[in-house]
């Protein structure tokens, strides 16, 4: 007999701990794909946001460009179509988070993952 192994995605939030009442922590931020695949982003992802266009994209923690600077943790999955702009929750401002939960762009080390929690934790974005 042969077995099927299913593998779940992440779910929204499911980074989350806790959240300010109603909808305080959350905010809609605009993501752009100037490429030519659709670009993934996973639920969790912590988001810097470009200083030419104010749209976001994944923490890094080199360059000017606006990204070094840790803005917010992208909310739930988000698929971006080619050459597309899309709308997408993220959360702002106070909340706990689970650090382990976190996703960091590749090549974000742990002295950029550092930064990016103080980053977080001045908005009111607090790992646990």
């Amino acid at each position: 007999m042969v077995s099927t192994v299913l593998n779940e995605g992440r779910r929204p939030a499911e980074f989350m701990i806790s959240e300010g009442p109603g909808l305080r922590s959350r905010d809609v931020g605009h993501f752009v794909n100037t490429g030519t695949v659709e670009l993934d982003l996973p639920a969790g992802l912590v988001l810097g946001q470009l200083a030419a266009d104010s749209s976001f994209a994944a923490y890094s923690n080199t360059g000017t460009l606006g990204l070094q600077a840790a803005v917010g943790v992208l909310w739930d999955n988000l698929r971006i179509p080619a050459s597309g702009t899309v709308a997408a929750t993220y959360v702002a401002r106070d909340a706990e988070v689970n650090a382990a939960e976190l996703q960091y762009a590749a090549g974000v080390d742990a002295p950029g993952k550092a930064a990016a929690l103080a980053d977080l934790r001045a908005l009111g974005i607090i790992a646990r």
